[in-house]
């Protein structure tokens, strides 16, 4: 690796659960320095519902700046980031917002981007269930279009029939042949991040 990379890892609307720190450590594993910001500061849910109530009762305002505030003494290496759904969303946008980024990595979530935004050939890669109820083709479509018009460098990959957040051993979305398909793809794809 000629160029070691430093991920920042935003978890789900479930929380910063178990799945989250073995994802960061198959990370490390591979070489990569990972930082997992806990957004909820402790909670975590067992249902989606519970996890967006929490999401609700912090606000995305709130939220975005707890990501900033984890991320910025880190961002003069040139961060990827990366998230779990809304940790995706949440990545987004602040990839979007430092010019220093290296890297997208987004795991079940995209997030809307303003027409004025740019990217100039950042690499970013998808991974997202096919169909996906929070993810809908209609939606990815245009989220692909308005990428491409950002100047991102963007791959999506599909997995046809896993659940929402399939990547996920505690939950009934798990499916353990797309997880492991989804972390050889995007292990390459930091790989050649790191490769510049």
């Amino acid at each position: 690796m000629t160029s070691p990379t430093t991920i920042v890892l935003f978890h789900s609307a479930y929380g910063l659960r178990p799945a989250v720190h073995a994802a960061a450590d198959r990370l490390r594993a591979a070489g990569h320095e990972v930082h997992v910001p806990d957004l909820y500061e402790g909670r975590t849910a067992e249902t989606v519902e519970d996890g967006m109530a929490i999401k609700d009762e912090i606000g995305r305002e709130e939220l975005l700046r707890r990501a900033v505030t984890a991320a910025a003494p880190l961002s003069d290496r040139g961060l990827v980031y990366a998230g779990f759904s809304l940790g995706g969303s949440i990545a987004q946008n602040l990839a979007l917002a430092d010019e220093k980024a290296r890297g997208l990595l987004l795991l079940h979530g995209t997030s809307d981007l303003p027409e004025d935004a740019s990217m100039d050939d950042l690499p970013v890669q998808l991974h997202v269930a096919d169909p996906d109820p929070f993810e809908p083709h209609d939606w990815l479509n245009a989220w692909y279009l308005r990428m491409g018009r950002a100047g991102a460098d963007v791959e999506v990959h599909r997995y046809h029939g896993a659940g929402h957040l399939f990547t996920d051993p505690e939950l009934d979305d798990y499916d353990a042949e797309a997880a492991e398909r989804t972390w050889t793809v995007a292990l390459a794809f930091l790989e050649d991040v790191a490769a510049g």
